[in-house]
């Protein structure tokens, strides 16, 4: 043992049997141990033998009782040497002067390093760098002994530097760890030294010298990391004055409201904060290992103006397994392990500028089995209180990175329409497949796979193929705002559509069997936006126009050796681009900015147009006041540099210093 505390276990009942422990010592004729009877005690020198009886088994507990402290001058009951203890010990069972058991300890038990009492305020002082070099003499490697060639090594005699007197190291290596620079007046180090160098040179200490200024304090800010827990500012007198867009929403216990969210790299994060003002639908896979339960629903909320809120949670049974379990493993029913979980989570958070007013949550549980995998579905939504009690546009009139693309069929009754892509699931068939809101400012691509015979008709094929990308566009007409109005036709832009090419050619017959060109299988959705100005510092951002076109491929059937009776299949794919162009068309180039493109900025890494920008008042880095009394300052340097460059100067120089 190397601690003053050990722990054994004797197994059995401990009813009737006594426990001793001896001191032992080894025999210096024999060199053996010499032997124990059952006549010992509990106690033995400094060591303690502890018994805690139990139904099977008995703990035996052997601590040391003396002081374990390394010896201080004048001072008793200590350990004279760093290893403190050093002694054989056995523990012994004994019924009726029968040993049961028998266990041989060797403790060697190092003191502490550390003392109780006052510790000496005498402390290594280290010399500033800024002032101070730390060594004085870096050559001096080897302590207790001179090195040879470092003449400032104090451990070198003057008979030993007599040997190496004439090849002593320089420099800062050498002991000169403040050597002179070339811009000092007294330096002659300069082989040529222009007119200007009286002029111009410095006259300063060695102690100011430029290697010591590597260790340069200027103003800096230390970088503040805000922490996990954000501390609320409810306290009298600087109370919390509300949410902005994109801040995290605290918790009563000054933590980060979670929800889970996906990161960029696609996987699901259980802790996320739910930013204020930003709604999102995401889907997380899991199984029924690996499930957690959340957030309980129980937490208070901060409102955003130091008052708490609480959840309004209504529970319901999912009623449709499919659109949740994407996979599910055959398994024998008596090892199916079944509990009921949360399937889906909706929350609804009603707003009134920067508070929060209102958190309604709606919980979807089911049964998850072993085997299964689950497609747990987390939304967000932040509905204005305006648009529930009246009927007037409310929030930012611009769209939000990340918000559904709104869009209406102005030629049906019911206006309201929608523009998605695709959401697989499962083994990626469109038959299985869902549709999930384009987002905006995001692009995206998506698809799902098509089951095709080798004896589908072309024609059909071409229309089956058109019917299921036509159904993720019920729309006519995309909201150039986040609040455009159903009733004002101005306030949205009309899609503009691109038929697919339809081929005349009934090419799926005769030897072209399994071969159809001109399939319309990729849909191509490109959104034009500007910033058309802002709304409290945020861009708002509108919609120009839509388009909406089809690529065409060719499809052939893929078989092995048989391709009789079989299926292929014909990706669909989805693609979503958000262009964005300058909410005013670029001033157009003149003649001559594209005749001479060495004036043009943009195309040279030398700029003359822009030589005095500093100067005008464009430049707004600093005062314009400062601007132009540094541009006169620079001004009067570069004028006395060319009088001083001149010959007479020179001349008048030399004649006055005569």
């Amino acid at each position: 043992m190397s601690g003053p505390r050990v722990n054994s276990f004797f197994l059995g009942n401990s009813s009737g049997v006594n426990f001793s422990i001896i001191l032992s010592s080894v025999d210096e004729a024999t060199g053996k141990l010499q032997l124990a009877n059952c006549s010992g005690i509990k106690r033995a020198g400094d060591w303690n033998l502890n018994v805690t009886p139990g139904m099977t088994a008995s703990k035996v507990t052997i601590s040391l009782t003396r002081n374990l402290q390394l010896c201080l001058p004048n001072a008793t009951d200590c350990c004279t040497t760093p290893l403190c203890v050093v002694e054989m010990l056995q523990v012994l069972a004994c019924r009726d002067s029968v040993m049961l058991a028998h266990l041989l300890i060797q403790a060697e038990i190092y003191a502490n390093s550390s003392f109780p009492g006052n510790v000496s305020e005498n402390a290594t002082i280290i010399p500033n760098q800024v002032f101070h070099p730390l060594g004085s003499c870096p050559c001096d490697l080897t302590a207790g002994a001179c090195d040879v060639r470092c003449c400032c090594d104090l451990e070198c005699t003057p008979d030993l530097k007599q040997l190496f007197n004439e090849s002593c190291f320089n420099g800062v290596f050498g002991g000169d760890v403040n050597p002179p620079f070339d811009q000092l007046c007294s330096s002659q180090s300069m082989e040529y030294i222009p007119d200007w160098f009286p002029f111009l040179c410095v006259q300063s200490s060695l102690n100011n010298t430029p290697f010591l200024g590597y260790f340069y304090h200027g103003s800096t800010s230390t970088p503040r990391v805000p922490p996990f827990k954000i501390p609320l500012q409810t306290s009298p007198g600087r109370l919390f004055t509300g949410y902005r867009q994109g801040d995290p929403i605290m918790t009563e216990e000054d933590e980060y409201f979670t929800i889970p969210q996906q990161s960029m790299a696609g996987q699901c994060v259980g802790n996320a904060p739910v930013a204020y003002l930003q709604n999102f639908d995401v889907k997380c896979l899991t199984n029924l290992a690996s499930y957690k339960e959340g957030l309980p629903h129980d937490v208070r909320v901060n409102s955003g103006t130091g008052d708490f809120i609480q959840q309004n949670v209504i529970y319901r049974a999912i009623t449709d397994m499919g659109k949740f379990i994407t996979e599910s493993e055959s398994l024998h029913a008596a090892e199916v392990l079944c509990q009921n979980v949360t399937f889906a989570e909706d929350y609804t958070f009603i707003w009134k500028d920067k508070k929060i007013e209102q958190i309604n949550v709606t919980v979807f549980l089911g049964s998850l089995c072993d085997g299964e995998i689950l497609a747990q579905r987390f939304t967000v939504k932040f509905q204005s209180l305006k648009s529930i009690n009246a009927t007037v546009l409310f929030g930012n009139p611009g769209y939000q990175v990340g918000k559904p693309v709104k869009a209406a069929n102005m030629n049906a009754s019911d206006t309201f329409g929608s523009l998605n892509i695709w959401q697989p699931a499962g083994r990626g068939l469109c038959t299985l497949a869902t549709s999930t809101p384009v987002l905006f400012g995001l692009d995206s691509f998506s698809g799902c796979i098509l089951e095709v015979g080798i004896d589908e008709d072309c024609s059909l094929l071409r229309g089956n193929v058109t019917e299921k990308l036509n159904s993720l566009i019920q729309a006519t007409h995309v909201g150039k705002r986040d609040n455009s109005s159903y009733s004002d036709l101005n306030d949205w832009v009309e899609i503009i559509r691109l038929d697919p090419f339809n081929s005349d050619t009934n090419v799926s017959s005769g030897n072209l069997k399994g071969i159809c060109p001109d399939i319309p299988a990729n849909l191509n959705i490109r959104i034009i936006f500007a910033d058309v100005g802002a709304l409290q510092g945020i861009p708002q951002q509108e919609i120009l126009a839509v388009q909406i076109s089809y690529s065409t491929v060719i499809w052939q059937f893929q078989c092995g050796l048989i391709c009789e009776n079989s299926t292929s299949f014909l990706p669909v794919t989805a693609s979503v681009q958000f262009i964005k162009v300058p909410a005013q068309p670029p001033i157009p180039m003149t003649r001559f900015q594209m005749n001479y493109t060495e004036f043009d900025c943009n195309r040279n890494a030398v700029c003359w147009p822009q030589l005095f920008y500093p100067l005008t008042r464009f430049y707004t880095g600093e005062r314009y006041s400062q601007c132009l009394a540094k541009g006169l300052l620079l001004a009067f340097l570069v004028l006395l540099a060319a009088i001083m460059s001149n010959p007479w100067f020179s001349k008048l120089w030399d004649s006055s210093l005569v």
